[in-house]
């Protein structure tokens, strides 16, 4: 039996700083169009006898595939906030209007979306940048069994906090790697500090 998830209301933190007008309900939102989202697809995956979405795909993708879902949803229930329009371009929300088209290859105006199954919000990026970082933890339960009864995806913590170039340090990679830069321990202490909200245990 497939299950929806619902955002737990009273697993957000009431004093969290908001940057661009956001509002709680926004991310309360957002999630809750994801959970929708997984809920409808895995519904309609379980009636052909395949499997979830959460099972089907490899780890990287589904957090690609998260950040560009949250992204899009965020912008949508967002009063100031819109998509960066640029192909890749950094960062994912930009204040609408601040930046000609909406597109900007590299700007600080906005908020980078994150996401990642690491518990604490510990997550690589493509280097140290000043900007608003928000990053999403989520959980996928591909143990339990049999497979129809695992619980469906879920966010567990949500950090979003102004980070600069010196909260971060770069990670070595070899030949083949490529360049990333992970918040140091200050640098995320300094992210959760600002949570925006955690599942209670």
């Amino acid at each position: 039996m497939i299950e929806r998830n619902p955002v737990e209301k009273t697993s957000f933190n009431q004093v969290a700083e908001l940057p661009f007008q956001l509002r709680l309900k926004d991310f309360e939102g957002a999630m809750q169009d994801i959970y929708d989202f997984f809920f409808d697809v895995n519904s309609e995956l379980s009636k052909k006898g395949l499997q979830r979405l959460d099972d089907m795909l490899r780890p990287a993708i589904m957090s690609g595939l998260l950040s560009d879902m949250l992204t899009a949803s965020l912008a949508k229930h967002s009063r100031v906030l819109t998509e960066n329009k640029y192909f890749n371009g950094h960062p994912d929300l930009l204040v609408q209007g601040r930046y000609a088209d909406d597109s900007i290859k590299s700007g600080e105006e906005g908020v980078e979306i994150k996401t990642t199954r690491k518990r604490g919000g510990a997550v690589d990026t493509h280097g140290a940048r000043n900007q608003w970082m928000c990053v999403f933890v989520y959980s996928v339960d591909t143990v339990a069994q049999p497979a129809i009864k695992r619980r469906p995806m879920r966010f567990e913590e949500v950090y979003l906090c102004k980070v600069e170039r010196a909260d971060f340090r770069k990670n070595a990679r070899g030949e083949l790697g490529t360049r990333t830069a992970t918040l140091h321990k200050d640098g995320v202490a300094k992210l959760r500090a600002n949570w925006i909200y955690r599942l209670r245990s």
